[in-house]
Formats: C-alpha cells, sequence, structure tokens
C-alpha cells in the first residue's frame, strides 16, 4: 500500500488547514491521522474504520474532523481552531484486515502565534 499525504503549511493560531491522503494497493481496514511534535512520540489524532466508526484524539475533538472513503483509501483531515501546540508532523496511516500498519511521507503542519 501506498499512501500520499498532502496540505501541510503554515498558519497562524485559529487558522484553519485541511490534509488529504490518497492510497493504492491492498484493501484496508482503516485509515487514520498521526502526528508526531518535536521530542514526542507519535499520537493518534484521528481515525476511520471501514465500517464508519470515527475516533478522535481528546486534544482535537470539536476542532478536526476526518472524513474519507476507507475502501477507495482516501481520507482528509479537516482542521480549524488551531492552536501552536497542533505544530507537527502529520502522518497518513493505513491498515490492513490483518492489522499490517502502512505509513504515507510526513506532512509539516506549524502553527505560529
Amino acid at each position: 500500500v501506498q499512501l500520499q499525504a498532502s496540505g501541510g503549511g503554515l498558519v497562524q493560531a485559529g487558522g484553519s488547514l485541511r490534509l488529504s491522503c490518497a492510497g493504492s494497493g491492498s484493501i484496508l481496514s482503516l485509515l487514520a491521522w498521526y502526528r508526531q511534535a518535536p521530542g514526542k512520540q507519535r499520537e493518534l489524532v484521528a481515525s476511520l474504520a471501514s465500517d464508519g466508526s470515527i475516533e478522535y484524539a481528546d486534544s482535537v475533538k470539536g476542532r478536526f474532523t476526518i472524513s474519507g472513503d476507507v475502501p477507495k483509501k482516501t481520507v482528509s483531515l479537516q482542521m480549524d481552531g488551531l492552536k501552536v501546540e497542533d505544530t507537527a508532523v502529520y502522518y497518513c496511516h493505513g491498515r490492513t484486515i490483518l492489522y499490517k500498519p502502512y505509513w504515507g511521507q510526513g506532512t509539516l503542519v506549524t502553527v505560529s502565534s
């Protein structure tokens, strides 16, 4: 599976960005966005399963919205009300029904104060 992410950039606090990811290859059961800030561990931001179930990290609930089509291997992350602490490299993640993970290249999101 290949995952291609796009949409990162520089935005002021309070602004919005939209990340997109498109994949190809094997059938997936879940698509998600992770992020990794400098000096911190990679963390789950939001996930979308093939049954339509969605999960968000507590830190982004109410501000970020994940959408997409898992069978078509497309997923987006609408990020509103961005905060400085949202600054990180964001990674698109896909998982097969056998839990094999795949990662796209990271896209940098920088939120300035």
